[in-house]
């Protein structure tokens, strides 16, 4: 891997001064570092490389020692967190993966240091993107009683949003430096590539999130940010007819051949694959697949654009916000330098390395003149970002796991927009009869 070294000697200065009045008042002028190293467990095997050089150049700048342990796969690592967290063996530092209720349940049991006191001082909040904060705060009031502050330090960003392949746009006759802007439009260029004999859409809607994701999108559109939230408290139904209406765009894209075929048992590696290799001209996906994109095929011409708007009277939102965190244990006993450290990583100079290094979004906002055109494409739209774990309530997993199962059915053809508003209604009423019944 090439390695990129940007030298800020001023700034290197103010990281230094920005750090170590971080912890001024908590650790003070004087203390030791631990001998042994700052031990940090997550799932980004991809990243090794380049966690490693940062590693090195910490140890270099400041004398701490640091020690990545990368496991793959996913589930994997995280069946490793939860053993030890239940033998209260966790690392210094650790990635969680999982629901809103689980971080809680984390916090609840002493295993997730509150970094409000860090962040407020030296102005280290103000350097991320706020939306990228909010994944990991818990607000007065939350819904799992919580105490208020932010549990957790991004190390990215992410957002999902539409993609275009611009030779195909090209060949299909259409302008490849203009993406669709409104659905009539996005309905347009799909019976153009039609006729091209190009493939329209691809995406892993074999995973049903995927599904939960552009549907919430388009039901913010549609009907706004209240409404969709009224919804998940139960004040209004999945019968209303813009539920509907957001089920039915699904049924269109299918019956006007815009949709790859298989795409509802798909894996979004395998979509990756056939967008990478110009088999569709769409494609639905995070900004973690620019890095993923150029190492399948490197020459791959495309372009990130907003969802295609169905109406002017809401916005356009897209799922965004933290991409990967960094919890402190509680019982670390290298805690005030592991917070350091975080701090360090989070500053412009690394945010900057990892962002070339990886192709991420970087989480520091001053980062973002010195990223790659693409990821400025994906970055330009974080002032869209909206995600249901920063929402003040998260819907039931049962009723996503209906509407998004539903939505299966209605592109296959088995189901109709109105029968899965049905469906969903049906299990929203029994699942917060079952919720009431516990109270």
């Amino acid at each position: 891997m090439k390695r990129s070294y940007v030298i800020y000697p001023i700034s290197y200065i103010v990281v230094i001064l920005l750090c170590g009045l971080l912890l001024a008042g908590l650790v003070g002028c004087a203390s030791t570092r631990e001998e042994e190293a700052i031990v940090i467990w997550h799932w980004m095997t991809d990243r090794e490389e380049a966690f490693q050089e940062l590693a090195r150049r910490y140890e270099e700048e400041t004398g701490a020692r640091v020690r990545f342990e990368l496991y793959a796969p996913s589930d994997a690592y995280q069946q490793k967190v939860m053993a030890a967290a239940q033998a209260r063996a966790l690392p210094d530092i650790y990635g969680l993966l999982g629901e809103k209720r689980i971080f809680a349940a984390f916090i609840e049991a002493g295993h997730v240091v509150n970094l409000n006191p860090y962040l407020e001082k030296g102005g280290w909040k103000d350097l991320f993107f706020e939306k990228a904060l909010a994944v990991n705060e818990f607000s007065p009031g939350n819904e799992y009683k919580v105490e208020p502050g932010i549990y957790g330090v991004p190390v990215d960003v992410m957002n999902i949003q539409m993609l275009y392949n611009k030779d195909l746009f090209k060949k299909a006759g259409l302008d490849p430096e203009r993406p669709p802007q409104s659905w009539d439009e996005f309905l347009a260029c799909g019976k153009r590539l039609k006729e091209a004999g190009i493939k329209g859409l691809v995406g892993g809607w074999g995973e049903t999130w995927m599904i939960d994701c552009l549907c919430s999108n388009y039901a913010f559109n549609i009907m706004g940010e209240d409404k969709v939230v009224a919804t998940i408290r139960g004040d209004v139904p999945y019968t209303d007819p813009q539920w509907i209406e957001v089920f039915s765009l699904f049924d269109q894209m299918s019956k006007e051949g815009i949709l790859i075929g298989g795409i509802v048992t798909m894996g979004n590696k395998i979509a990756e694959q056939l967008f990478a290799n110009e088999r569709a001209a769409f494609a639905f996906n995070g900004s973690w697949c620019v890095n993923v994109y150029k190492e399948m095929n490197p020459r791959l011409n495309y372009g990130a654009f907003l969802p295609p708007r169905v109406t002017d009277k809401h916005p356009m939102v897209v799922w965004g916000g933290a991409g990967s965190s960094f919890l402190v244990n509680v019982r670390s006993k290298n805690k005030e330098e592991a917070i350091r450290f975080l701090c360090w990583l989070t500053q412009r100079p690394q945010q900057v390395y990892l962002a070339k290094e990886t192709l991420n979004l970087p989480v520091n906002k001053e980062s973002l003149a010195e990223i790659p055109p693409i990821l400025a494409q994906f970055a330009d739209d974080m002032k869209h970002v909206i995600h249901p774990n920063i929402l003040p309530v998260q819907e039931l997993p049962r009723v996503i796991e209906t509407y998004t199962k539903g939505i299966q059915a209605i592109i296959i053809g088995v189901k109709t927009p109105e029968e899965v508003a049905q469906e969903v209604h049906a299990v929203k009423e029994r699942e917060l009869a079952k919720a009431r019944g516990k109270r």
